[in-house]
């Protein structure tokens, strides 16, 4: 049974995905699988290759940004941000347990000029705590209105 949870009516966050979990993923009408897992962080990880493939055979789009522990390069934020741009309908993004998946989408709005308390209480009603990274989504939101 997956734990995809949803942020926002367009994105949802999940921990590690299955190549069984995307038949659902298709089946509940994602357009789109983001994968921000470095591959081989752990061995009990499928590989990115084997998720990628069977969300083409489902229908699917898929795309790696990969996000290791302990940070998001603006390049990250920039991919995530043309990836969610480009959907053409809702997005699964997953990582270890869905937390790096969150953080970047809400850098990704952040830097779209969203308001930082809207998009931190969205991913708080997912789970998912973004006080980490708040002086950054601040800094990106004020970033993009000026």
């Amino acid at each position: 049974m997956s734990d995809f949870r949803q942020v926002t009516s367009s994105f949802w966050a999940s921990p590690q995905i299955t190549v069984g979990d995307v038949a659902e993923a298709s089946a509940l009408g994602f357009a789109l699988i983001v994968n921000n897992r470095p591959e081989g962080e752990s061995g009990d990880q499928p590989a990115g290759a084997e998720i990628a493939e069977a969300a083409r055979a489902a229908g699917v789009d898929y795309c790696a940004i990969p996000v290791a522990p302990g940070g998001f390069s603006e390049e990250q934020v920039s991919a995530m941000s043309a990836a969610l741009a480009g959907a053409r309908g809702p997005v699964l993004a997953y990582c270890r347990s869905g937390t790096r998946s969150t953080l970047l989408w809400s850098l990704a709005q952040a830097m779209a000029g969203r308001d930082p308390a809207e998009i931190a209480g969205e991913a708080a009603g997912a789970g998912y705590d973004v006080a980490p990274i708040r002086p950054l989504l601040d800094q990106l939101a004020a970033r993009s209105r000026s």
